[in-house]
């Protein structure tokens, strides 16, 4: 299987590459990963220019001996080269996987909205540098050469709605967008790092308003919360709740995604395509 890795949001080192690049040698050795040389690109916040990196991704996801697109990092960056690159899109990247989360959900949900291949909430390469990161890499790469329900989230196992995976602030920022799949009768995952609680609750205002005919949602983990001058008095599950009853949205529960070397596998659809 051969994997080629770019970065449309923010660098690797190379060190994260051979590290990676190690791992996929000794167990699966079947794999061929390809890094594309712009990932490791430096323009500013970015892994190289919003040119650089869409021209990368359109490379990659035209080339038709590539079985898969990983995505090296999220950060910020993807929504800006995501429409261009989309569009650049020829039949090869019909027939590919696109893995990420994060930033990168920009590109799964404009690519699950334009029906662009298979794309799949997952860890990314740059986990590699997390507690516990070697596994994030080995889910992925087990998933991705086979290994099919062993690494999704557990839910997925009894759910018969199509279903996507987000992080909360992208999905957030997708919404009204071009970018915006139709997601009625999804069930919607979600999942949040480093904001504010308060934050948090502003952006389930937001989104549970777009979020109308979904036929759920799930709250992942909500990690690395700072601490505020006061507290808000309600957690992320009771915000969640809270919001998805002011817009009769059924709530779901607990899903296991997050960023952190725990967050598992989720192929946008349905059951039966993934």
């Amino acid at each position: 299987m051969r994997i080629a890795v770019c970065a449309p949001s923010t660098p690797i080192t190379r060190e994260d590459a051979a590290r990676v690049h190690a791992l996929a040698a000794s167990e699966f050795p079947d794999v061929e990963l390809l890094v594309h040389e712009q990932c490791f690109a430096e323009e500013g916040h970015f892994a190289g220019s919003d040119a650089q990196r869409t021209a990368a991704l359109v490379e990659c996801a035209n080339d038709p001996a590539i079985d898969a697109i990983w995505f090296a990092r999220g950060g910020y960056g993807a929504c800006r080269v995501a429409e261009d690159a989309l569009a650049a899109m020829d039949h090869a990247a019909q027939d590919k996987v696109f893995l990420g989360y994060s930033d990168a959900g920009y590109l799964l949900g404009g690519l699950y909205r334009a029906r662009i291949g298979r794309p799949v909430h997952g860890p990314m390469l740059a986990d590699i540098r997390r507690e516990g990161g070697e596994e994030a890499i080995r889910r992925a790469l087990g998933w991705l050469t086979g290994a099919g329900q062993a690494h999704v989230e557990p839910s997925l196992a009894r759910e018969k709605h199509p279903v996507v995976a987000f992080n909360l602030m992208t999905l957030a920022m997708l919404a009204g967008t071009p970018l915006m799949p139709g997601l009625a009768g999804h069930v919607v995952m979600v999942e949040e790092v480093s904001e504010y609680l308060y934050a948090v609750d502003r952006l389930f205002f937001h989104l549970t308003a777009h979020l109308g005919g979904i036929a759920g949602l799930r709250l992942g983990r909500v990690s690395a919360v700072p601490e505020n001058d006061r507290p808000f008095g309600a957690s992320a599950d009771e915000i969640a709740r809270h919001w998805c009853q002011r817009h009769a949205i059924a709530y779901l529960g607990e899903a296991d995604i997050g960023h952190d070397a725990a967050n598992t596998i989720v192929p946008f659809g349905q059951a039966s395509a993934r």
